[in-house]
């Protein structure tokens, strides 16, 4: 049994509801038992961390406090997230004049931290900790004929390189493996998706999006997968816009990776989250039922 102190952050409970509805059952069904953080606060996201990097470890040193009191090592889904606290506890860790006038301007205010906390992504710890043997194990339904493109983005796999390769990475590909579907060669899998930028900047954002759900179609991908709130949200809610601008319909299904993974392991679809797409996801339902085929 793996224990964590679960951070969940602000998007997975609200306007990402589906990932945390289908990942909690799926690490459930794997063995992991979560501790929701109490009282945690919001991470400052991407923004923080690129305005004032003192001001986002102070943000996070909170968070990292309270899981180093539980004893236990913190769960953070959202790729955001997961970055922003790694990257605090990295600079708070450090011996540098900045650091350490902040861990004792933080004690001053009962904020105690001794860098004891280690950072962990789901997708780390399903596949390097638990391990594609014992995922395989429970698979009760094989997606048999479902080509999944898995996307990553900017976050999970840059700058640490602690669980996969940063520039082609492939842990969720092996996974979505595991689970009887085909991975697509898709080489857009980290490139950006825009961000927080795509609602500001709609030109530049619907063409960085546009470039994804091109190589998705291309290599013939049934659906993309992802594990990161704001990259499922641009890709899935750009699609309308991309088709009056280029000419083009992909209606390509976006759906987090524990969604598919919670469907192979057995657990009932009306509970992972399916119901919240936007796409229709007809076509994948039928390629599912009849083996891989549409027809």
């Amino acid at each position: 049994m793996k224990n964590y102190t679960y951070y969940p952050g602000c998007s997975i409970q609200t306007s990402s509801k589906h990932y945390e509805e289908s990942l909690l059952p799926v690490l459930k069904e794997m063995g992991v038992e979560l501790e929701e953080m109490e009282d945690w606060n919001c991470c400052g996201a991407t923004a923080s961390l690129s305005v004032d990097e003192t001001a986002s470890a102070t943000i996070n040193a909170r968070n990292l406090s309270i899981a180093e009191k539980s004893g236990k090592d913190i769960l953070a889904p959202c790729a955001a997230c997961y970055l922003s606290l790694k990257k605090a506890n990295q600079f708070l860790k450090e011996e540098s004049e900045k650091s350490t006038a902040l861990v004792e301007e933080l004690k001053k205010n009962g904020i105690e931290y001794t860098g004891k906390v280690r950072i962990k992504h789901p997708l780390e710890v399903l596949s390097q900790e638990i391990g594609l043997d014992a995922l395989k194990d429970k698979v009760q339904r094989k997606l048999t004929g479902l080509n999944v493109a898995s996307y990553y983005g900017c976050q999970v796999v840059r700058p640490y390189l602690e669980f996969d390769d940063p520039d082609y990475p492939h842990s969720m590909d092996d996974l979505m493996s595991a689970l009887g579907a085909t991975p697509v060669d898709y080489g857009a899998k980290t490139r950006c998706c825009g961000g927080s930028l795509t609602a500001n900047l709609e030109e530049p954002g619907a063409r960085l999006n546009y470039i994804l759900l091109k190589e998705a179609q291309r290599k013939e991908a049934d659906v993309i997968v992802t594990l990161c709130p704001l990259c499922h949200f641009n890709l899935e809610t750009t699609q309308k816009k991309i088709a009056k601008k280029y000419n083009q319909d992909f209606n390509i299904p976006i759906l987090f990776f524990s969604q598919l993974m919670g469907l192979a392991l057995g657990i009932p679809k009306k509970k992972l989250g399916f119901s919240r797409s936007l796409i229709p996801l007809k076509a994948m339902w039928e390629k599912l039922e009849n083996g891989g085929t549409n027809e």
